[in-house]
């Protein structure tokens, strides 16, 4: 294909389990995504596409081998593309904070240096990516977006400033409330600067309060997280619900901030984008 490199593929469910590379204007580097096509795909039909967006420590493998979501959206007819969580290579900087540097962009623009140069995750993932998918593959415009811990955070906040754009979005134990946890502040202050109204166009509970048009919103939260309380999904629930939007919130008993919960569960939430999407 133009533009993309095949790395690797396999057949699973009578679909295609696909990881491509590509070079990146927007984070001025090379970058990965793995993408499963279902079997409708194959055959020639234009199908809608749930993207996710992984957390710190992920690349795109992680929900691609552990989650177990292509055999359900192989069921629904439904495209999953899996996005890198930072840009990487020679030259792109790199911390020993968390949540900062390689596999930790964010999901932001950053405009402080070293970042700026190359950690502009937001547009790659409302852009690029999207641009790189639909004149790719067979599939159509449609388009529901997912995500765990700091990718359940960019999906949250990618689905609230693109009103339109995405027929729904869910989100495992986002990071939802980043501006207001001194954890995560150190990532939005390296990215974006000590101050700190730059953080919260980034922020889905600052964003939700302001936004206009609402879509379905699943926040599935497991209440034995190491993380839960510097995730502060509540906040967003009740400024989210405080303006109308349909917003189911699971807590689930004794599960944690891993792939084992998100498995137990992605079947669910794949129906729940299906629904979205019309499938």
């Amino acid at each position: 294909m133009n533009g993309l490199t095949l790395i690797e593929r396999h057949k699973m469910f009578n679909g295609h389990q696909e990881r491509y590379r590509h070079v990146s204007k927007t984070n001025n580097c090379e970058m990965t995504f793995s993408i499963y096509l279902p079997p409708m795909a194959l055959q020639g039909y234009k199908v809608p596409v749930l993207y996710w967006l992984s957390g710190i420590t992920a690349t795109d493998e992680n929900f691609t081998l552990k989650a177990g979501a292509q055999r359900f959206a192989a069921q629904w007819g439904m495209a999953l593309v899996m996005a890198d969580t930072s840009p990487r290579g020679e030259g792109v900087a790199d911390s020993n904070e968390l949540g900062v540097g390689l596999s930790a962009g964010f999901y932001v623009n950053a405009t402080e240096m070293p970042w700026a140069k190359h950690y502009r995750m937001y547009d790659y993932i409302v852009q690029e990516l999207p641009e790189l998918v639909e004149s790719h593959f067979p599939v159509n415009d449609k388009r529901s977006i997912a995500g765990h811990s700091m990718g359940g955070h960019g999906a949250l906040m990618i689905a609230l400033k693109n009103p339109g754009r995405y027929a729904s979005v869910s989100a495992f134990a986002p990071i939802a409330n980043p501006s207001a946890t001194p954890l995560w502040q150190k990532a939005l202050t390296a990215y974006l600067g000590e101050d700190s109204s730059t953080w919260l166009p980034y922020d889905s509970t600052e964003l939700v309060k302001n936004a206009t048009q609402p879509l379905p919103i699943w926040v599935d939260q497991g209440d034995a997280d190491e993380y839960y309380p510097e995730l502060r999904p509540e906040a967003f629930i009740h400024a989210a619900r405080g303006k109308g939007f349909n917003v189911q919130f699971s807590v689930r008993k004794g599960y944690d901030h891993s792939y084992f919960f998100i498995g137990s569960f992605i079947d669910a939430h794949i129906e729940f984008h299906a629904d979205a999407l019309g499938l």
